[in-house]
């Protein structure tokens, strides 16, 4: 049984206060996922942190990564935040289905980092070789692996808290994939 709530400001340590203040102060709210790792005094720091380093992706590579790893894990919240983020992004409605479905046919680039990333998290990063051959040729390297792995570890957090507790999705519901791709 779910015993998480989504905590208000008065309800979390003061260093998560001044998180939740910066985040209205960017974003216009505080995502419930985010106040839900408020519960940890050093969580939501931690993870901010962890999310906000730097990387050799793009934005847009990013959010491939986040979609595909989100849509595996069947993270409804992450779903419907990385659609949102995408299209802000640049994606239009049916670029993001295909990503999510990691069918990406318009940009050869993206399609090898989304296999790739599908790859890692289906198979726990064993048995890649395809994958990590065409991400190279691709135009990635090594040190975009280890970003990449990075990349996917952060989101499987995010995916597995939320799959957890299951505290309210408070941006619009992505499309379920079958019925929008029907």
């Amino acid at each position: 049984m779910n015993t998480f709530d989504v905590p208000e400001r008065h309800e979390v340590a003061e260093a998560n206060q001044q998180i939740f203040d910066n985040l209205k102060s960017k974003l216009g709210f505080v995502p419930n996922l985010y106040a839900s790792m408020a519960h940890s005094d050093t969580g939501l720091a931690n993870y901010l942190q962890f999310q906000g380093a730097k990387t050799s992706f793009s934005n847009k590579e990013k959010e491939v990564i986040n979609l595909v790893v989100s849509e595996f894990n069947q993270c409804k919240y992450c779903q419907a935040a990385h659609t949102a983020i995408g299209k802000m992004n640049g994606f239009s409605d049916e670029q993001i289905l295909d990503i999510r479905s990691a069918q990406i046919n318009w940009d050869s680039k993206l399609a090898a980092l989304g296999r790739l990333s599908l790859a890692i998290v289906a198979s726990k990063g064993k048995n890649v070789d395809k994958e990590l051959s065409d991400f190279y040729e691709a135009g990635y390297d090594r040190g975009s692996l280890v970003d990449l792995v990075l990349a996917v570890a952060d989101k499987i957090v995010m995916n597995y808290l939320h799959n957890i507790i299951q505290i309210p999705v408070d941006f619009p519901a992505a499309p379920e994939l079958e019925e929008a791709l029907s």
